[in-house]
């Protein structure tokens, strides 16, 4: 079952408390079982009074509401994660995911201190720590044209560090030349051995590139579908309550679709889901269309302003990482790779494998 997630954006600490209680009670009157509630931001740390107040009420309300639990999710840069909020993550059991691009060179290009200063090794210290209690947590690594370099020694650093989830994302809206995405090809060869050689140890990972691409494949799955198909399971929330179908469009009134205190407007809701969910101009006619990540909303708003066009650095991409994933895969197959068959053929391997780290077998 899914679960109705919530993005509660709190920018710097610009939401009231009042704002936050609201989205929660909007989050408690769906029909869902499941609810989840995901600090966003800015840097959600920056408020942690605010996230303290949410989870209490939260809690409260979904007693109330007959549900068992609510499910938490934040955010992070890192520069505030510390021991205690580590605690308090662990006792009220809120999942972590930390940004972080890899080396120094490829991390510090971007995420710069508010000094200007680097940020790499206070980042990697918070992820010790977080990987020290939470080995679960994921990291979600940006690439952008020129950090492209040190994509695959990025990935190796991480994987060095102990993220065994690793999230790895294009900055769509960056200024992608044909030089970066050759590069980016290369790359990606590169990651595929990476792939293969701790897929035949049967380490336990996941490499998001190639994880996507493949399920797409041996489940026949069309990449839409397993998305949040644009606010009609996820809502996010602006600091001023306004509601958003995802997170890259909060701020952007022509994608407001309500607000906490009034409802959404599900008139408009369904208007924009529809809209996206119609075949873009030229896409209709391409052969990898249905594992190509052009529905994705969120990308195509962040690449080119608008959920009506694709592109064209989305679509190299797409075209640059599935053959090689296909590839790879294939090789793994061949060779019976036990681990490879059991993640990507075994509906039951996330359970069984939980179970095997629990048990320690």
């Amino acid at each position: 079952m899914r679960c109705r997630y919530c993005y509660v954006k709190p920018g710097a600490c610009t939401m009231q408390a009042e704002t936050a209680r609201a989205a929660v009670d909007l989050a408690m009157h769906g029909k869902e079982r499941n609810i989840g509630l995901i600090f966003f931001g800015g840097e959600p740390l920056l408020c942690r009074d605010l996230i303290s107040e949410v989870v209490d009420y939260s809690t409260v309300r979904a007693r109330e509401s007959g549900r068992s639990r609510v499910f938490y999710k934040i955010t992070t840069n890192g520069l505030l994660l510390d021991d205690d909020f580590l605690e308090y993550s662990q006792a009220h059991d809120i999942f972590i995911a930390l940004s972080i691009d890899g080396v120094a060179a490829a991390h510090d290009a971007h995420r710069i201190a508010a000094e200007g200063g680097p940020t790499h090794a206070q980042v990697s210290a918070a992820a010790r720590r977080l990987l020290a209690r939470r080995p679960y947590a994921p990291a979600l690594m940006t690439v952008n044209p020129d950090t492209v370099g040190q994509y695959c020694e990025s990935v190796e650093y991480l994987y060095a560090l102990g993220f065994r989830y690793l999230i790895c994302s294009l900055n769509y809206a960056a200024d992608w030349d044909e030089k970066a995405l050759r590069e980016l090809k290369r790359q990606y060869l590169k990651l595929a051995e990476f792939y293969y050689a701790h897929t035949v140890a049967e380490d336990k990972f996941y490499l998001s590139p190639f994880e996507v691409k493949i399920s797409s494949h041996v489940h026949n799955r069309s990449y839409h579908r397993e998305r949040c198909e644009l606010g009609q399971h996820q809502l996010s929330v602006a600091p001023d309550g306004g509601l958003f179908p995802c997170v890259q469009f909060v701020g952007d009134e022509r994608y407001r679709i309500g607000d906490v205190f009034h409802g959404i407007d599900e008139e408009k809701r369904r208007h924009l889901f529809v809209k996206n969910e119609t075949e873009k101009p030229g896409c209709d006619v391409c052969a990898i269309r249905k594992r190509c990540n052009h529905y994705c909303a969120c990308l195509n708003k962040q690449a080119t302003g608008s959920i009506d066009d694709v592109s064209a650095t989305l679509c190299a991409h797409e075209r640059i990482i599935l053959p090689i994933a296909d590839a790879v895969a294939a090789r793994l197959y061949k060779n019976r790779s036990a681990m490879f068959i059991q993640k990507h053929y075994n509906d039951f391997y996330p359970l069984v494998s939980l179970a095997e780290d629990r048990t320690g077998k």
